[in-house]
């Protein structure tokens, strides 16, 4: 498989924001959102076998008794690689909780039931509006969490109709809104955190508003943290 980097750092985002966590970030991505801020993921990245990739996160994590248990599959698109379900099942069978953050155009039913899986939904504004595959409804549970990215209003109100429309809240654990974070060189402008807040707060939403926070970390531009 072909990775971007592995890391240690704090999860940013979802209902795990806070805690210890390994990334692995692979290489390559299908969609071209306008506000990625993870582009430099598209190409380039280094071959690896799954015996590097588990022993990698297994030094980073520390040793069995305290060692960081968290691991994300993340991207550019992790199920654009056939190898990322045989890595989650490695993973989760050394005793790892594994999460995937994925945006929702490829079908996540393949992989083992007890990754978490953080699906995106994209919004209008990205320009990849309409690539969701329905099928992922049926393939999340209870422990799952959809994630929309809004950019604008326009963005929000499609975000909050798919909520409503599908019954969201029904079917996975959490469903997050989370506003589109400015970019630091000025490609594009970001959504004020409060003006999505207050809209939520408006239609009484039993939704779950989403920071970046290791943006407030460090700094936003900055490369495996």
């Amino acid at each position: 498989m072909v990775v971007t980097e592995i890391f240690r750092s704090i999860q940013g985002e979802s209902s795990h924001a806070g805690r210890p966590c390994i990334f692995v970030r692979l290489t390559g991505c299908n969609l071209r959102c306008r506000w990625c801020d993870t582009a430099y993921a598209f190409y380039g990245g280094r071959r690896v076998t799954l015996d590097e990739v588990i022993s990698e996160v297994r030094d980073l994590s520390g040793p069995n008794g305290s060692r960081i248990r968290l691991v994300e599959l993340t991207g550019g698109e992790p199920l654009l690689q056939p190898e990322t379900v045989p890595l989650a099942e490695r993973l989760i069978a050394e005793g790892y909780e594994v999460m995937i953050e994925t945006s929702g155009e490829r079908f996540v039913g393949k992989l083992p039931r007890q990754v978490v899986k953080i699906v995106d939904v994209k919004c209008p504004d990205s320009g990849e509006g309409g690539t969701f595959d329905m099928a992922n409804l049926e393939a999340m549970d209870g422990k799952d969490e959809v994630k929309f990215v809004i950019a604008s209003r326009n963005d929000y109100e499609f975000a909050r109709d798919f909520t409503r429309e599908h019954r969201l809240p029904e079917i996975v654990a959490h469903v997050i809104f989370s506003a589109v974070a400015a970019d630091p060189a000025g490609s594009w402008e970001g959504l004020e955190p409060r003006l999505l807040a207050e809209w939520i707060l408006s239609d009484r939403l039993p939704v779950r508003l989403g920071m970046q926070i290791h943006k407030h970390i460090w700094d936003p531009a900055a490369h495996g943290v």
